[in-house]
């Protein structure tokens, strides 16, 4: 029997809590001798597949890595970067040329977001007539999310917008959702940690009086699983004990982390309901990649996206001594200036990204391997040149082992502009999603 199949799969339950546990040393063997005595073949960790995107472009002189191959040095912006050097691919010479104008005119911020997963041409329009295309994270949650208790999880940190003219003449809706169910259906990301985790370990059974008392009280969805848990542990041998213990240590630190923006949001926000979203950025974007983190280490899901800022965000960056808004400072028409700033900007995005990564390395499966062996995560943007509003060779990353199946350590030069679909289908065929085209793709890209 495989080691994922849904009947096998081992959940804490308790009033106001449903907890999907990660596997344990112990399903493995309990796997490897059910299949011994039906001639099955056992599974393997599953691939998780993350999509995370940051705006405004790059500046690309301090994005791109001098040499290729295993021999590279990170500049300026992949700094972070640094301690998982060896975990990442930095791929140069990806394309979306469905995020160009094609005869559109302007609306290059709209399009980069729509297109970015897409790799459709949005129909121009800021009316109720919008039409894209299937995202690839749906496509692979089509087939891959029968098996987990989320098909897919969308994340952001700006609320999303479902209508309205927001970028010459184009809806809202492209410009600030990054997943897509359908043609027609923008699947918005959630920006409330607090929703992000219910989502995840509260109980749809649970009575609504009860899990508002639960949240007035600051209780912890552990307290109500603690009768569960102490009986699983009294069955678990020495290292999943430790597994069980790291994984709901990771659960109680981001509850604690969402109870004290709550705290926080009750002082100062006029006595309206409390929400968990921290009033610092950094910390915001951190629980987010926490959610992500549990959510695949759970197995909760094996599929996300990430939409950290939408493009054409106008957000600032005091802390970082860049007070202008993102989005100005990027038609920076060379200014050393505003050049500056926005290597500043992209570093600091890159810092964040670098967390996740760690993160997902340091947290182990339980066949001894990390969560990022066993993952695939492309982040990036759909420009490159921001001023120049290119669509062209973007800045894109893919980090993971992809269950062996992906050689990270180098930096890989296409011979010639490559579209981006073509990196989806090969992801797809690693994650076993069958697919042979997707949006403008020509074929596959097996150089990762």
């Amino acid at each position: 029997m495989p080691l994922n199949d849904p009947s096998r799969r081992r959940f804490l339950r308790g009033l106001g809590a449903l907890i999907a546990l990660p596997a344990f040393e112990r399903t493995l063997a309990e796997s490897a001798r059910a299949a011994a005595a039906t001639g099955a073949v056992t599974g393997g960790s599953p691939l998780r597949l993350a999509f995370i995107y940051t705006p405004n472009g790059a500046i690309m002189n301090h994005w791109t890595p001098q040499g290729t191959g295993s021999d590279f040095t990170l500049p300026e912006i992949l700094s972070p970067l640094g301690q998982v050097k060896s975990r990442i691919q930095v791929i140069s010479g990806l394309k979306h040329d469905k995020g160009k104008a094609n005869g559109d005119g302007g609306g290059d911020h709209a399009r980069a977001v729509a297109s970015f997963l897409t790799a459709t041409q949005a129909r121009k329009t800021a009316g109720n007539d919008i039409r894209l295309g299937i995202s690839i994270d749906q496509l692979a949650a089509s087939q891959l999310g029968a098996e987990t208790p989320l098909p897919s999880l969308e994340l952001g940190c700006d609320q999303a917008v479902k209508a309205g003219n927001c970028d010459s003449g184009y809806s809202c809706a492209y410009q600030f959702n990054f997943s897509w169910k359908n043609e027609t259906m923008p699947l918005p990301p959630e920006h409330d940690p607090r929703l992000v985790f219910e989502k995840l370990f509260g109980s749809v059974s649970e009575d609504p009086a009860h899990r508002q008392r639960r949240l007035v009280q600051r209780r912890s969805v552990l307290d109500f699983v603690l009768e569960d848990a102490n009986a699983l542990q009294s069955s678990l041998g020495y290292h999943d004990k430790q597994k069980l213990e790291e994984y709901l240590t990771g659960v109680r630190e981001a509850e604690a982390k969402i109870q004290r923006s709550e705290k926080f949001s009750a002082t100062f926000d006029g006595g309206r309901r409390p929400e968990g979203i921290p009033g610092d950025y950094t910390e915001h974007i951190r629980l987010m990649y926490d959610m992500m983190v549990l959510a695949f280490q759970s197995d909760s899901t094996r599929v996300a996206t990430f939409l950290v800022a939408h493009d054409g965000s106008n957000r600032t960056f005091p802390q970082l001594g860049v007070p202008d808004n993102h989005h100005g400072i990027s038609h920076h028409r060379k200014d050393p200036e505003k050049l500056a700033k926005l290597v500043k900007v992209g570093k600091y995005y890159m810092e964040q990204f670098a967390y996740f990564v760690g993160k997902m390395a340091a947290t182990r499966e339980a066949d001894g391997s990390s969560l990022l062996d066993h993952s695939a995560l492309v982040f990036g943007g759909g420009m490159s040149d921001p001023d120049a509003h290119s669509h062209e060779d973007l800045p894109i990353i893919l980090a993971g082992g992809g269950n062996g199946t992906l050689h990270p350590g180098r930096h890989v030069v296409t011979n010639q502009p490559v579209p981006m679909a073509n990196l989806y289908l090969s992801l797809l065929d690693r994650a076993g999603v069958k697919a042979e085209r997707f949006g403008d793709s020509t074929g596959r890209f097996e150089q990762i």
